[in-house]
């Protein structure tokens, strides 16, 4: 295997690199970057926790190096689906970007539009965005992408399944033409590839590894159990040590299923679309800090959960499609690690389950259990909760409501908006999301402080809202050595 100066990268960002504890690159990163560092276009497949992060990252951020940015006119772009990811991305490249004495900058739905503006025109090389928020910007002329010499597609698939491909061509199409593209992709649908093939010139393929190809370092479990016994079960499961994500189909589901984990005594938070940005990133930091160990998700929240050490992903309700199950499963064993994958279902649900994880590439154990079974504590680590009622977490304070505006929130800029620039379709001109919500306000993250191991990273303003900026000058919040890269 090269090492990471033999693959061309730039002395600095080799130093820094050791400085993160990363002595030599994953094997995505050695097959990219010599190609993506020449200049060429790229299509990449690699499973979540290869490594692609820093694979296409420090490809751009080398090639950025020594050059400027004018205010609103970043000349790198990256586009992810989801906002936990973008704020994951910008985290993990930090150090690279400080190194080489460039800005990053992050624009999210979510947040508010007034402070992201504040930041692009003070000058940004590398924009992380979701394509719904950065539609805003460009309608807004707050963000122009005529500069934009390399792009980057995270997790195209994804953006595919979530219908913001309109978007993403959109925003292309306003880059220059013969700019360079980089598209990693999990999988090669008809949609995905019709994107290579429009806006990718002359692509080199890189692969290191098949879509399913993930699924040979976790154990697979179906557990059976009676309709009336599993809710117990699932309780059970959620009352082990380590962590755990439970994956649920509806964000009404989630909720319900927390509170009911939580009157059981277990500790544990809910992440879906229906939460406010700020209280997304609550859940998520509780999780990587273990102070909330069981995390309930959606598959829309699915691909925004990057963190080490998940140990067991259940599928408390089954994945509605072999696809979704790999997304929910590659939550746990990243990056070569061991996990356990479990599905919970009733009688009537084994045939279903039986065929989706066939085509999902997977040989699953199947077991028939009840609640306090000797063989659910051993595929799980299942226990008995304490009974004892967790109580809810204290809600942040609520900022007093300026002078002349009704209490409750008429305004555009309420905090903890509700999805603004984050849904397919984009947003009214304004910032105002087209189905009603208002983008909402969140203020600046920090960008001082201590070294954090949160792939989030940084401090919170009084109100717990972020917007993530990095410059050179200065300390930046950095992730922890060795994750969710």
């Amino acid at each position: 295997m090269p090492t990471f100066a033999e693959l061309g990268l730039p002395e600095s960002v080799t130093r820094a690199l050791d400085a993160e504890g990363f002595a030599a690159p994953f094997p995505i990163q050695a097959a990219t970057l010599p190609d993506t560092l020449a200049g060429r276009d790229l299509l990449g497949r690699g499973q979540t926790g290869s490594g692609k992060t820093l694979a296409f990252g420090l490809a751009i951020l080398a090639r950025l190096g020594g050059g400027r940015s004018r205010p609103t006119a970043p000349r790198g772009l990256v586009l992810v689906p989801t906002r936990e990811l973008a704020t994951q991305v910008v985290d993990a490249l930090e150090p690279y970007a400080k190194a080489l004495g460039l800005r990053t900058a992050v624009v999210v739905g979510g947040l508010s539009m007034n402070k992201q503006v504040a930041e692009l025109r003070r000058g940004v090389d590398l924009l992380v965005a979701t394509p719904g928020r950065l539609t805003d910007h460009t309608n807004q002329r707050t963000c122009d992408l005529s500069e934009v010499t390399i792009t980057a597609l995270d997790e195209a698939d994804r953006m595919a399944d979530m219908g913001f491909l309109p978007q993403v061509r959109a925003i292309l199409d306003l880059t220059p033409r013969d700019g360079q593209r980089l598209l990693f992709s999990a999988t090669l649908d008809g949609d995905v590839d019709a994107l290579v093939r429009q806006y990718l010139t002359d692509p080199v393929t890189r692969s290191v590894a098949s879509a399913t190809s993930q699924v040979e370092t976790m154990d697979h479990h179906v557990l059976v159990v009676d309709n009336a016994n599993r809710g117990r079960v699932v309780a059970e499961i959620a009352a082990r040590d380590g962590r755990t994500i439970l994956f649920v189909r509806t964000k009404h589901g989630a909720d319900r299923l927390v509170r009911t984990l939580r009157r059981e005594g277990v500790v544990a938070g809910p992440l879906h679309g229906g939460k406010s940005q700020n209280a997304r990133n609550r859940a998520l930091d509780g999780f990587r800090t273990g102070e909330v160990p069981v995390l309930v998700a959606t598959d829309v929240a699915a691909r925004g959960i990057h963190i080490d050490d998940v140990g067991l992903v259940v599928h408390v309700d089954p994945p509605a499609d072999p696809k979704a199950y790999l997304h929910r499963a590659g939550r746990t064993a990243r990056a070569g690690e061991d996990g356990v994958v479990v599905t919970v279902v009733t009688p009537d649900q084994r045939r279903e389950v039986d065929d989706l994880t066939r085509q999902a590439g997977v040989s699953a154990t199947v077991t028939s259990v009840g609640p306090g079974s000797p063989a659910l504590a051993e595929v799980t680590g299942a226990r008995m909760p304490s009974g004892v009622p967790v109580a809810e977490p204290p809600k942040p304070p609520q900022p007093a409501p300026k002078a002349g505006r009704r209490s409750g929130g008429g305004g555009r800029g309420r905090s903890g908006g509700a999805r603004g620039g984050d849904t397919a379709g984009g947003t009214r001109s304004g910032g105002r999301p087209a189905g009603g919500g208002r983008s909402g306000g969140g203020a600046s993250r920090s960008s001082g402080g201590a070294r954090s191991a949160s792939a989030s990273g940084g401090g919170r303003d009084s109100s717990g809202s972020i917007v993530r900026f990095s410059s050179a000058g200065g300390g930046t919040s950095q992730p922890g050595r060795g994750r969710n890269r």
